[in-house]
């Protein structure tokens, strides 16, 4: 599935991108969908930065429905390599839950939309090879693996939205 969006936020660019980049630990109370995010790892290099985040999803899912789904399943790495000269972060996705099957990578573009605000454009994809996950008939397999991307995917694009507008919210009350 292409991940193929844009996304207006009323900030300049190199607000917008350092705050991405630097404060993202700071919106987990302005999405719904996430309890929690940590740095794991980063490196700076000039322009340039290596980020590993630790996400934790299911902040909106009713506790029952949680007590079903395991940590892994709402849980997933992402590794991002920032540019501060192009204004780009290239990613990748790793899921705590079906490691093998699922694949998310992309590219974020910060660019300057005029007078002072930022379109952010999602480029990406996210597949899942439904073959790689235990108890999926192989004759079910392309069904199964296509209707999870198109399911997953739409949540994925509305969380990235969502993480956009909160960004916004973010940095208009940190004005």
């Amino acid at each position: 599935m292409i991940l193929n969006f844009d996304v207006g936020i009323a900030f300049p660019r190199a607000v917008v991108f350092d705050a991405y980049r630097d404060e993202m630990t700071k919106l987990v109370s302005y999405l719904p969908n996430v309890r929690d995010i940590v740095v794991k790892s980063r490196k700076d290099e000039g322009p340039r930065s290596e980020i590993v985040l630790a996400w934790r999803g299911g902040g909106d899912i009713p506790a029952a429905l949680r007590a079903v789904l395991s940590e892994s399943m709402l849980s997933w790495t992402d590794y991002a390599t920032w540019d501060r000269q192009t204004f780009r972060c290239d990613w990748r996705t790793e899921t705590l839950a079906l490691t093998d099957a699922v694949h998310s990578s992309g590219c974020n573009a910060f660019l300057d939309d005029g007078n002072g605000k930022t379109l952010l454009e999602v480029r990406g994809r996210f597949d899942i090879d439904a073959k790689k996950i235990r108890g999926v008939p192989g004759f079910l397999a392309g069904r199964i693996g296509k209707g999870l991307e198109e399911f997953l995917g739409g949540k994925i694009e509305a969380n990235l939205i969502e993480t956009a507008k909160g960004m916004a919210r973010y940095l208009e009350e940190r004005k």
